[in-house]
Order: C-alpha cells, then sequence, then structure tokens
C-alpha cells in the first residue's frame, strides 16, 4: 500500500524503501520553479533596487533565479524593471518573442505594472499592454520582500498552472483603507479635511508660539 503525500505523489513502501512517484507535468513544474533563468529588462530608477535585490545580502539564490541571462533565447523569466516608453515598446516584443516556451514575465514596480505618474502619450500604461505578464510587483520603488513575494507567487503559478495574472498584496493595509472600512466616506471626506487644514496651519501657528516667546523673554521697556 502506498501513501498519498502531495498532489499526484505517492510514497511506496514508506520511506525506508526510497520511491516516490509522481507525474511527470508536477516533476518538471517543481525543477522549473527552482531554476528560473531571469532576462532583466532594465529601463528607469527601479534598476537600482532590482541591483540590491540580485546582490548577497537578499540571496536570490534561495529561489533558485539568481543566474542572470543577457540573451533571451537563453531565459526564461524576463523582470521588465522601470517605465516603458512607445519606442521601447517593439525592443521588448522582440525580446519577449526570442524567448523560448515556457516563459514567464515580472512586472517590476509601479511604471512597469501600469505607468505609474506617467499618464502621457510618450509611456506604455503597464506591460500587459505589449506582452502577456505573470506576476505585477507593484511600489515605487518595491521593497525587496515584496520582490520576493512576486517571486514565491510565480513559483507557485509555475507548480500549480494557475491560469491569469497575479498581484503581490500589500504587506500592511495602510492607516486611511482602514479607517474608510469603519466610517462612511463623508465621514472620512470630513476627517481627510481636518487633517490638512490642521497640517497647512501648523507653520503659522508655530511662528506665532515662536513670536510670543520671544516677547516674553524681552526686558521690559524695550522698544522693537
Amino acid at each position: 500500500m502506498g501513501t498519498v503525500t502531495g498532489k499526484g505523489q505517492k510514497m511506496l513502501g514508506g520511506l525506508d524503501a526510497g520511491f516516490v512517484t509522481t507525474r511527470l507535468e508536477d516533476m518538471l513544474a517543481w525543477a522549473q520553479k527552482y531554476s528560473l533563468f531571469q532576462y532583466p529588462f532594465v529601463t528607469a530608477c527601479c534598476g537600482m533596487e532590482f541591483m540590491s535585490v540580485a546582490g548577497p545580502r537578499y540571496d536570490m539564490a534561495r529561489f533558485g533565479a539568481e543566474a542572470p541571462r543577457f540573451s533571451p533565447r537563453q531565459a526564461d523569466l524576463l523582470w521588465v524593471v522601470g517605465t516603458i516608453s512607445q519606442r521601447q515598446a517593439p525592443a521588448l516584443k522582440r525580446i519577449y518573442e526570442q524567448m523560448a516556451d515556457p516563459k514567464w514575465v515580472l512586472a517590476f514596480g509601479t511604471c512597469a505594472s501600469c505607468g505609474g505618474f506617467y499618464d502621457n502619450y510618450t509611456t506604455v500604461p503597464g506591460t500587459d499592454k505589449i506582452i502577456p505578464t505573470d506576476v505585477y510587483v507593484p511600489g515605487c520603488p518595491p521593497r525587496p520582500e515584496a520582490v520576493f513575494d512576486g517571486l514565491m507567487l510565480l513559483q507557485e503559478k509555475i507548480q500549480t498552472g494557475k491560469k491569469g495574472p497575479l498581484v503581490v498584496p500589500p504587506r500592511h493595509v495602510p492607516k486611511l483603507a482602514q479607517l474608510k472600512a469603519k466610517t462612511s466616506t463623508v465621514e472620512l471626506g470630513k476627517t481627510e479635511m481636518k487633517r490638512l487644514e490642521a497640517e497647512k496651519a501648523a507653520p503659522a501657528r508655530a511662528q506665532i508660539e515662536a513670536g510670543d516667546e520671544q516677547r516674553e523673554h524681552q526686558p521690559h521697556g524695550e522698544k522693537h
């Protein structure tokens, strides 16, 4: 009798026998997710964060994706790092087409994911307008932890065969979103307006308080 140990896997005769049966596609997916050959397509400032992620401090080798390839014919993971202009779009598409199947695309940062704040005619609003994209890692730039979250999402997608793009979720819910979940839109707007008004009034209030304090320390009868 065998013991089922996971999806498509069965251990025959216990651990001592040393036999494991599995489906061929599951074994290939397991090997592929731990042997990603990356091609970095770096165009903008997110490239600095990409170099940090690829350095020894964060140790991308733990995920089997530390080996960059500067020929698309030798790579299966395309990192799109930074803003994509309309003039760069044909080059990106050509690089993607030169990669052998199976291949995956990871959008690194907000600009690669949706165009960022470059809302103009020269910027492509996201890599999915040019090539299929598997994982989006938002951030300007994204933190290394978020990048590794995206890499692990891609590994899970490769192993399970999930279809469709995936987005790295935020690690911490912003305070504004937490407040919005508890209050109505009108109350939220009033609270936000009060906060903005207080921030605008803070410098003027500080100057008034500084002037009052200065006058208190001046000798009586001194003329200005």
